[in-house]
């Protein structure tokens, strides 16, 4: 999980306002922030299905946003493919 104040960062930072959640460059930065920490939690625990199979439905969704944004708004797509260092 992410804290609230990880959370408001990202929203601060990606979002068009302080309540901006729906965005999808605020829902791929979160996602991305989750990712990050159950891979982690992978790293130590390798056996532990459950959040395995939680991290792949996370990298689905964030693919699916990241694919929405590719074909509907190029530039908004480049600019959190780059903040986020993703490789696509």
């Amino acid at each position: 999980m992410i804290t609230k104040e990880e959370k408001q960062e990202i929203i601060d930072r990606f979002g068009n306002g302080p309540h901006d959640t729906g965005t999808p460059e605020v829902q791929i930065a979160i996602f991305t922030k989750r990712i990050q920490r159950l891979t982690e939690h992978l790293e130590e625990h390798p056996n532990d299905n459950s959040t395995r199979h939680g991290l792949l439905d996370l990298v689905g969704k964030r693919q699916r946003l990241l694919n929405y944004l590719e074909e509907n708004e190029i530039e908004r797509y480049r600019t959190i493919r780059d903040e986020l260092e993703l490789r696509t």
